[in-house]
């Protein structure tokens, strides 16, 4: 192959190095200029090198931290309620929607009521995800509010430690068909009354006995669009699964 070089450089005699010194390059005497390299080996090996302690390790150990435990938790409730807007409002990924635009074909049967100017539906599920903290990562999954879509909650459930149903206090008939889902099904849930335009329809003790849940199920207001009211809710939830997940270990 044929050697490449610079014009400028000097012409050395073959097998020389004084084409490739820095005196015959830059036209620097012997002598001057920093020494770059070095003749020989280092007097001593280098340690070897040891990775700063960060998020994937743990400073007492220096083993890789584990990863966050996964909890599924459904987000449920009537047609309309808020429970699209409530995964978005808290996932830290993209939310997986699967919003279908409503037709002509659902007047008459799916309500959203006249306060709202949904134009869309769920038809499958959401999903997102937020981590709580490096032990813990939440997985929500929203339901499908309409009845016609019952037959996947059973699926979506299996394996959820809990669920938050959402209600919107003008429609309370709606949400019934989720918290009877849920208590037949033993599955610790909250209901979250969902304040449409910051306001509620009735006081949370008219809505418990318009519920007919019990003392034992927490009761909370919360707003769908605001992250942090969405995250005051869902901690609740997670509090309701510990508890009752304690009280089955002791018995």
């Amino acid at each position: 192959m044929d050697s490449v070089r610079s014009p400028e450089w000097p012409v050395a005699p073959l097998g020389g190095v004084a084409a490739n010194s820095a005196t015959a390059r830059y036209g620097m005497s012997p002598g001057t200029g920093p020494i770059v390299g070095r003749a020989g080996p280092p007097p001593t090996a280098p340690p070897p090198y040891r990775p700063p302690f960060g998020a994937g390790s743990s400073p007492s150990t220096g083993k890789p931290a584990a990863p966050p435990i996964p909890v599924k938790i459904l987000v449920a409730g009537g047609f309309g309620v808020g429970k699209t807007t409530t995964v978005g409002a808290i996932s830290e990924i993209a939310p997986l929607t699967t919003e279908a635009e409503m037709t002509t074909a659902g007047i008459g049967v799916d309500d959203p009521g006249t306060r709202s100017t949904k134009t869309t539906t769920t038809v499958a599920m959401d999903f997102g995800c937020v981590t709580i903290d490096r032990s813990l990562k939440l997985y929500l999954f929203g339901t499908p509010g309409q009845t016609r879509f019952g037959f996947m909650w059973d699926d979506l459930a299996r394996g959820a430690l809990g669920a938050l149903v959402v209600v919107d206090s003008a429609r309370l008939d709606d949400c019934f068909p989720a918290i009877d889902f849920f208590e037949r099904a033993g599955l610790p849930f909250v209901v979250g009354v969902n304040a449409f335009d910051g306001r509620l329809a009735l006081e949370l003790g008219e809505i418990r006995w318009a519920l007919a849940i019990g003392d034992h199920v927490p009761l909370v207001q919360f707003d769908a669009r605001d992250r942090l009211s969405v995250r005051d809710a869902l901690l609740v939830v997670l509090d309701r699964a510990l508890d009752r997940a304690t009280r089955d270990r002791r018995a």
